[in-house]
């Protein structure tokens, strides 16, 4: 009883900070999980329950504010879905050493990249041009280069796929700098896509017999409420504190990566 009351306050914490800068969460809800003795299917199986739990909580606070682009949302997770696919399959030709060194450099990049400034102010009234798709929020007008978007939604897609992660912590640099969408925007629909990725990944395990709800229902129940919590707070969060914050989290996640890829060669 008293693993599963830390563990719970541990999530919520995870589900308030995860949720207010767009990211899943999913891997610390694991490692959590799995530091608190369940088993590593059950673990990964409740993690995305709980992921899927806090993205929607999220997403419906954000889709209220009118913070989540469907367009946007069906364009980028159709593409990642698809190039995810190829980087799973490849990642066999890479070893467990470079996939985590690699995640870490990917995860310092994304983080560094969301510190560099980027006027959102677009004229609506810009002459339309091949490979330029307009993307309408109430009475703004956002212009998505496509020429760009793509290619880094492809490679972004591939990345994740090939590491092993759902990409939340790729598609909001990627969606605030390649589609040049407010940061806001971008939040709200990260977390569409994490909750569709979530949910994927856990009837997978779900049909494996690996769900436990005497864990995963009070946790779901946590992360609910850190979702709702999470996607307020970043609804009343300056765009340039939500970058600063989403920078930082992905620092310190790339430095535990380095820290446990060099543990597991024995370094230290």
């Amino acid at each position: 009883m008293t693993s599963l009351i830390v563990v719970c306050i541990l999530i919520f914490i995870v589900a308030i900070s995860m949720t207010m800068v767009g990211k899943g969460g999913g891997n610390f809800y694991v490692v959590i999980l799995a530091i608190a003795n369940v088993p590593m299917h059950e673990a990964a199986a409740t993690g995305q329950f709980i992921l899927f739990s806090a993205s929607i909580a999220a997403m419906v606070i954000f889709q209220k504010n009118k913070s989540v682009s469907w367009i946007l949302a069906l364009l980028i997770g159709t593409i990642t879905a698809l190039s995810a696919l190829g980087g799973g399959y490849f990642s066999h030709l890479f070893s467990g050493f470079s996939l985590k060194l690699i995640f870490a450099g990917m995860l310092f990049v994304a983080g560094a990249i969301m510190l560099y400034p980027v006027s959102h102010h677009q004229n609506s009234s810009r002459e339309k041009r091949l490979g330029v798709m307009q993307i309408r929020f109430g009475s703004e007008v956002y212009h998505v280069n496509m020429w760009l978007a793509i290619p880094v939604t492809i490679l972004t897609g591939f990345a994740s796929g090939m590491v092993g992660v759902s990409g939340g912590s790729f598609l909001v640099p990627l969606m605030v700098l390649a589609c040049g969408v407010p940061m806001h925007t971008a939040v709200g629909t990260a977390s569409t896509l994490i909750a569709a990725t979530a949910l994927m990944g856990f009837t997978g395990h779900a049909i494996q017999g690996d769900f436990n709800p005497s864990w995963a229902i009070p946790l779901a129940v946590i992360t609910i409420i850190g979702g709702l919590i999470g996607g307020k707070m970043a609804l009343s969060t300056k765009p340039k504190h939500l970058k600063s914050l989403f920078a930082y989290t992905n620092w310190i996640a790339a430095l535990f990566m380095v820290a446990n890829a060099l543990h597991s060669k024995g370094i230290f």
